[in-house]
């Protein structure tokens, strides 16, 4: 009897199903901010050398 009670708690327990809806909502976030990343790259890195220009032209002696 006592076997069966240990496959009737093994059937019953739900610890493993969290786990592994925790694990599935992990990956859904992300590749999400995956997602997130690639979309908003270009617009980056066009913000990113309009900014480094005009620091250079700032910091250019000759346009003082």
């Amino acid at each position: 009897m006592k076997m069966l009670n240990i496959f009737k708690n093994f059937r019953n327990d739900e610890d493993g199903a969290v786990t592994v809806d925790w694990v599935v909502l992990t990956a859904a976030i992300v590749g999400l901010g995956l997602l997130v990343m690639g979309t908003v790259k270009g617009a980056l890195e066009t913000a990113a050398s309009t900014i480094s220009s005009n620091i250079e032209a700032a910091s250019d002696p000759d346009n003082l």
